[in-house]
């Protein structure tokens, strides 16, 4: 049976990154870089430094300023990290033209078949990354597996400028020893109900039915039951047709409280965010999807006379929500979609972020 050979990179730290090498005295600091506290900014992306006092991409900037006082916020610079960025693409593609981009900072490379005709996606990975460092003074992570989900998960593992290689052979053991926690997918409501059924490992999940997976937590049972045994067909996709970008969440417990649908709001946003920043558009309507516990849906519109730029995502989404019926009402779901895009985008009108 023929494997692929998939990889994907991860940059540490991306814009912070940049930014420590850009200027020294930000290295060694915990630094973050957004929007400002007081003009209720969001992380965009804080450096390792900043991590270990808990901060995170998506936290609204006052906790991050909270969480550590000397914090310093530094002002997004996204024509810097578009340009690092096609510079990284370069690389990748001295391997392999079959790319898949999810952001400025991440991406799947399929190398089965590669350029140099090296054969060994570890060796290739190892390569990127070095050729990162000493070209560019940045540093990656990779994952290296025969599948998108391994290799995503991979890596994560061992962050910064990690490499992590799951073979054919290890893929379901190493799945199955897989804290349920760290499957790409699912998230904390997802996680917490999983472990209300004992369900802690993928050893643990690899127990049930996919008939029971289903009807304990919908479609999304199918791919449970596929991925715990190392099952993911998905194609590294180069190329997709454009027409809108959004991202939404499900939640297994549904969401009454308005601070709670706040806070998944601004996490969507930040999704939103970065594929905006990927292929650099803007649009001019986003649409808010709310789906109830009865599974009945509504959508509301915003559509302004000049394109939405990012910072005001959050804002917009929010109002929107406030003038939805959902009092009373359980909320199992929330999506933002920016759309009606602006047809020609200068470099006088580069994205911002919160």
């Amino acid at each position: 049976m023929a494997f692929r050979k998939i990889i994907h990179v991860d940059m540490d730290a991306f814009y912070a990154s940049i930014e420590q090498r850009d200027h020294a005295t930000y290295q060694n600091r915990p630094i973050v870089v957004g929007g400002l506290p007081h003009q209720r900014g969001v992380v965009a992306t804080a450096s390792y430094e900043a991590r270990a006092f808990g901060i995170h991409s998506a936290m609204p900037s006052s906790k991050a300023q909270a969480l550590c006082p000397h914090v310093l916020f530094v002002k997004p610079r996204f024509d810097v990290y578009k340009a690092v960025s096609q510079e990284i693409r370069a690389i990748f593609r001295r391997y392999t033209d079959v790319i898949e981009p999810l952001s400025l900072d991440e991406a799947y490379l399929d190398v089965t078949t590669d350029k140099s005709d090296i054969g060994s996606a570890l060796e290739i990975a190892q390569e990127i990354k070095s050729a990162i460092k000493k070209e560019l003074s940045l540093t990656a992570s990779a994952g290296v597996s025969v599948n998108k989900f391994v290799a995503k998960i991979a890596s994560d593992l061992n962050k910064p400028d990690g490499l992590t290689f799951i073979g054919p052979s290890k893929v379901e053991s190493f799945i199955e020893k897989l804290p349920i926690e760290k499957f790409h997918g699912i998230g904390k409501v997802t996680a917490k109900k999983m472990n209300s059924m004992q369900i802690y490992t993928g050893a643990d999940l690899k127990l049930f039915s996919k008939p029971d997976l289903v009807s304990r937590f919908g479609k999304v049972g199918n791919f449970y039951y596929d991925i715990v045994r190392g099952v993911d067909n998905r194609p590294v996709q180069p190329f997709r047709e454009l027409k809108s970008i959004g991202a939404e969440d499900t939640f297994n417990e549904d969401l009454f409280e308005f601070s709670d649908l706040r806070e998944e709001l601004l996490i969507i946003a930040a999704k939103v965010a970065k594929r905006l920043e990927l292929k650099q558009v803007r649009g001019y309507t986003l649409t808010l999807k709310i789906k109830f516990s009865d599974f009945k849906q509504i959508t509301r519109n915003y559509t302004h006379h000049v394109p939405i730029v990012i910072e005001e995502i959050p804002q917009i989404a929010l109002d929107l929500l406030k003038i939805a019926p959902i009092a009373d009402r359980g909320i199992r779901l929330l999506g933002i979609t920016i759309s009606n895009f602006q047809q020609n985008t200068s470099n006088d009108h580069q994205l911002s972020l919160f």
